[in-house]
This record gives C-alpha cells, sequence and structure tokens, in this order.
C-alpha cells in the first residue's frame, strides 16, 4: 500500500491500513478504493478555492486515535438528549453503537437499527446506497469515513411505509484526542415518509474530532424531512457531507442547525434526478468567540420541473467566522426549474466575519431562479420601536436577535427539538436576561 501523500491522513489512517474483510465483497470493494483515494488525496488548504475561507491547520495539528471503546455513559445523560415524540432513538457513543441506549424497529416495513445488523440480514437492500451517494473521489474527508466505515445508523422504509413518529440519530462524543466516523443511510422507497433528527454533542470540553457522512435516498412519491443539529464542544471539530437523492416527485426539507465547534463544515449535495422533485433547504449557523462554521451545499437540477428554495442564515458574534457557499445548477433540458437562493447575515460585532457567495449556473433557457446574500447589523429602527416600549438596549438587542434565528428553527417539524433549540439560542443570544 501507498504512503498517503499527507503526513495527517497517513496518521488518521495507520489504523485500518490491513482493512478487515467483511462478508460483502461489493463493500469491501468500496472501501478499498476510498482507501486509496484517502492515501492520494492531500489535506485541503487555503489555497484550495473551496476551502479558502476555512483553515484546518489546527485540526492537523491534534494526534488523534480511534476509540476502541466507548465511554461508559448512563441512561439518564443519553436521556437529557432524548426526542419524547421519536419511535425510535439510535446511540453512538464515540462513533460506536450503544445498543443498551437505543430503541430499534424491526418492523416488516420499517427497519431503523445499527447498520452492522442491516448489513448483516439484508446487505442487498444497502448495495445501491451504501458508499454510493456520497462521492469520495475529491473529498479527502469523506473518502476516510468510507475506509473507516464498520458500523453507523440504517433506516430501510419499504413501499409506502409512512413513520408517523420521528427518528432520532444521537452522536455522543466523550473521549479528548479521538476521532469518530459517523454513518447514516437512509432509504426510502416509492411512497414512504418519515422524519430524522441528527444530532451531534460533545460531552468532554476537549479536542476532538467528528467525521461524518449521511446518505439519502428518496424514491418516487417519497418524502422525507431530514434535521441536523450540530452542538458539538467548544474545542471539537466537525466535519460532515450530506448526499441527497430525489427522485420523481419526491421532496427532501432538511433544517440545518450550528451551535458548537471551534470548527465545523457541513457540505450537502442535492441532485433532483426525477421530473417534479422538490428541495427546501434551511440553515442557521449562531456562533461566537473565536468559532468558525462552514456551510457548502450545491442544489443540482437534473430533470424538468424542479424546485427548490433555499434560506442560510447566521449570527456571528465576537471574532467568530461565518463562510455560505451555496450553488444552484440547472442542467441542459432541466426546463420549467424554479429554484430560490437566500443568505440572511447577522454580525453582532466589529470583528465578526461573514464570507458569502450564493451561486447560479443555469444551462436551460425556460427557468425561474434567483438568489440574494445580505450582510448587515440589527436595524435601528426595530431597537428605537423596542426601547421605545420600555425595554432596555441590551434585551432589545437580543430579543431581535433571537427573534433573525428564530425564523429558521420555528420549521423544524418536531416540537421538543424546537422548544431545546428556543432554549439554547435565547441563552447564547441572552434573550432571556
Amino acid at each position: 500500500m501507498t504512503t498517503a501523500v499527507h503526513p495527517y491522513v497517513e496518521s488518521l489512517l495507520s489504523g485500518p491500513r490491513e482493512l478487515p474483510r467483511t462478508a460483502h465483497a461489493w463493500l469491501d470493494e468500496r472501501r478499498g478504493a476510498a482507501l486509496e483515494r484517502a492515501n492520494a488525496l492531500s489535506v485541503p488548504t487555503t489555497r484550495d478555492e473551496e476551502w479558502r475561507f476555512t483553515d484546518v491547520t489546527p485540526l492537523t495539528r491534534l494526534q488523534l486515535r480511534a476509540s476502541e471503546k466507548p465511554a461508559v455513559i448512563t441512561a439518564d445523560v443519553a436521556a437529557a438528549y432524548s426526542v419524547p415524540e421519536a419511535g425510535a432513538q439510535l446511540v453512538f457513543v464515540d462513533g460506536l453503537f450503544r445498543p443498551e441506549l437505543s430503541r430499534t424497529s424491526e418492523a416488516p416495513v420499517v427497519r431503523i437499527g445499527a447498520l452492522a445488523d442491516a448489513l448483516a440480514s439484508d446487505s442487498k437492500s444497502l448495495e445501491p446506497y451504501l458508499a454510493s451517494i456520497a462521492a469520495f473521489e475529491r473529498n479527502v474527508f469523506a473518502a476516510l469515513n468510507t475506509a473507516h466505515l464498520r458500523d453507523g445508523a440504517a433506516v430501510i422504509l419499504q413501499k409506502g411505509a409512512v413513520c408517523d413518529k420521528p427518528i432520532h440519530l444521537l452522536y455522543l462524543q466523550t473521549q479528548a484526542d479521538t476521532v469518530a466516523y459517523p454513518r447514516c443511510v437512509i432509504v426510502a422507497a416509492p411512497g414512504a415518509d418519515c422524519t430524522v433528527v441528527e444530532e451531534y454533542a460533545g460531552l468532554t470540553a476537549d479536542a476532538y474530532f467528528s467525521n461524518a457522512v449521511t446518505e439519502i435516498s428518496i424514491a418516487p412519491n417519497a418524502r422525507v424531512r431530514h434535521v441536523k443539529i450540530q452542538r458539538e464542544s467548544g474545542r471539537a471539530f466537525h466535519i460532515a457531507t450530506g448526499a441527497v437523492r430525489v427522485a420523481k416527485d419526491a421532496s427532501y426539507n432538511s433544517q440545518t442547525i450550528t451551535l458548537g465547534g471551534r470548527l465545523s463544515r457541513y457540505e450537502l449535495n442535492v441532485f433532483l434526478d426525477g421530473e417534479g422533485a422538490s428541495v427546501q433547504i434551511d440553515g442557521l449557523a449562531l456562533i461566537g468567540g473565536r468559532q468558525l462554521a462552514d456551510t457548502h451545499t450545491t442544489i443540482d437540477h437534473a430533470r424538468p420541473s424542479g424546485r427548490s428554495v433555499q434560506l442560510h442564515k447566521t449570527i456571528v458574534g465576537d471574532a467568530a467566522h461565518a463562510v455560505f457557499n451555496g450553488k444552484i445548477y440547472v442542467r441542459p433540458g432541466a426546463q420549467l426549474t424554479d429554484s430560490s437562493q437566500q443568505s440572511r447575515n447577522l454580525l453582532l460585532s466589529d470583528r465578526a466575519t461573514v464570507d458569502t457567495k450564493p451561486q447560479l449556473e443555469i444551462f436551460a433557457d425556460d427557468v425561474k431562479c434567483a438568489h440574494g446574500a445580505t450582510v448587515g447589523q440589527i436595524d435601528l429602527e426595530q431597537l428605537f420601536y423596542l426601547k421605545s416600549r420600555g425595554l432596555p438596549d441590551r434585551m432589545a438587542r437580543n430579543l431581535l436577535t433571537y427573534a433573525f434565528g428564530a425564523a429558521v428553527i420555528e420549521r423544524i417539524p418536531v416540537r421538543s427539538v424546537v422548544r431545546r433549540l428556543e432554549e439554547a439560542v435565547m441563552k447564547q443570544t441572552g434573550a432571556a436576561v
């Protein structure tokens, strides 16, 4: 095996130099290909266009190891993150599945459980999707995740299956100087319907790295609502890749909330692969201190009559730095596409920074596409109005900041998650003072 071109990648690959074989030749082949690509790729730098605002040098200075076994946490600790409405909850600690903290489902039409169990019982149902939707050829972090692929979360819905209760996937990190590779695959067959809450949180104040990949396949007339919550600890690093394939007349609705992490980056790639497919993507990053939160999205319209709506908001305080790069791509022949993208950014201090770049690339002539971006501070007229009603200056500013972010949170289709995030945002913005 060749030596990796970057010493940091070499150190992360030191564990699986000889990949343990599975019972599935197709999975071994994909993991082997990912390992080769990880060896060939370098860690991105600010000289790379897609990373020019995000310097991962602090991450490469960490000496990380994969956790061999998860720390022991009690059910009470996991319960603090529970979603009461959830019909199933999968808990992963330090990247490893904890069945005693989880509630799975093995119904005939809905399978919710550990990826290893799903592979053991019916690998053919996962072969078209696992390590296939999320490309790793040019993404070193996705390649590393795939090379380490052993377990994760699997949500498989058969034709017409409807999950009337949300599915909660909880990833907790407890150990310093460790790297975890969370993996999730969601497969919705024709006519299926589900809501998935994917949540990341840290139980240690020390540095660690969470390198996640989520793959979602949505068949014709199916619907998936996806909520991603990132609440890593203040010294953590979180780099995630999301890949979604949406078929004819199917829909994908997403809310991504970014609150934690010293450095975080989320790459979401949505491929509208069927006529009449629709997508709605909302994002909110609320950061302060010296945090950096980077969001890169691509919405790829490949078929006619597709619809996409995107709203991304950031609230940036202190010396924090938010980055947004959103691309809408309309391929030749994707006529009657209707797509809009908005980037709204609120700066709370003179030292806060936002770099936003909405993009349109259109190769069809009968489309309706628009994008826009704003960067500003609190509206002085709104501030004056609240102060004229007797609110102190600080409380008025905090309430306006909270209201700016709450517009995204309130769209989340799980009420307990909305309430929990509202409390977190109020605490972080000081609106509860």
